[in-house]
């Protein structure tokens, strides 16, 4: 009984090993190979000269009562208005309405005052002259010009390309300095864009008011992750 008890444990023992040393075996408890990688971020350029300009003008009026103060900006308002678009200002949009009380340099009250602003966009070239009619038809307050390009849309994509390229070429020089090929990427996260001008350029004639601009920078940002072989 005792040999019969022997020879059945060293059949356990066999079986057991031929388990551990099975290929099929040995994948079913490894873990998978970790792939190493590499993460850096990219930043490309596109420069343009903006096309477009967005103002804002208002009137500011007072009154002894709310009511007179308002009617009084309304009247003044509607010419400003018309002036701005018969002088080339599209999408012309209101920007506010207020009425508040007014007081005197004593701090006693000293009737109201009305403002009523509005924006419009116009082309770079007549930035001024829609300033200048604005003001001319009744407008007291000009805040502005925001300068653009029609194109940001395009300008963004282009600087996204570039940014995409930066980022393999800095992977590029990690992985040769590590001995290593560059591989196919396995993420990219789209970061943010910002428009910068960097000099100035004369957009307007001496007859009217001087506007100028300069290229502006569009930047974007991109962080890629690539594999490494």
């Amino acid at each position: 009984m005792k040999r019969i008890a022997v020879v059945a444990g060293l059949l356990l023992v066999a079986a057991a090993l031929a388990g551990v040393l099975r290929p099929e075996g040995a994948s079913a408890e490894d873990p998978a190979a970790a792939t190493d990688t590499v993460t850096v971020s990219g930043t490309g350029t596109a420069s343009a000269v903006p096309d477009q300009a967005q103002i804002s003008a208002g009137v500011e009026t007072r009154g002894a009562t709310a009511q007179e103060a308002l009617n009084k900006n309304a009247s003044a308002m509607r010419a400003v208005i018309d002036a701005m678009r018969s002088a080339g200002g599209k999408d012309v949009t209101t920007q506010y309405v207020s009425l508040s009380p007014a007081t005197d340099p004593e701090g006693q009250p000293n009737g109201f005052v009305a403002v009523n602003t509005v924006t419009a966009t116009t082309g770079l070239d007549n930035t001024g002259k829609l300033i200048d009619a604005a003001v001319a038809a009744g407008a007291n307050t000009v805040w502005g010009p925001t300068l653009s390009s029609s194109d940001s849309a395009k300008l963004y994509r282009e600087a996204l390309k570039k940014a995409v390229a930066d980022a393999r070429d800095r992977a590029g020089v990690l992985a040769g300095a590590a001995g290593r090929q560059l591989g196919a990427i396995t993420s990219m996260v789209e970061g943010g864009s910002a428009a910068v001008p960097i000099a100035e350029k004369a957009a307007m004639d001496s007859a009217g008011t001087p506007v100028v601009s300069g290229p502006q920078d569009t930047t974007a940002t991109v962080t890629v992750t690539f594999e490494l072989g």
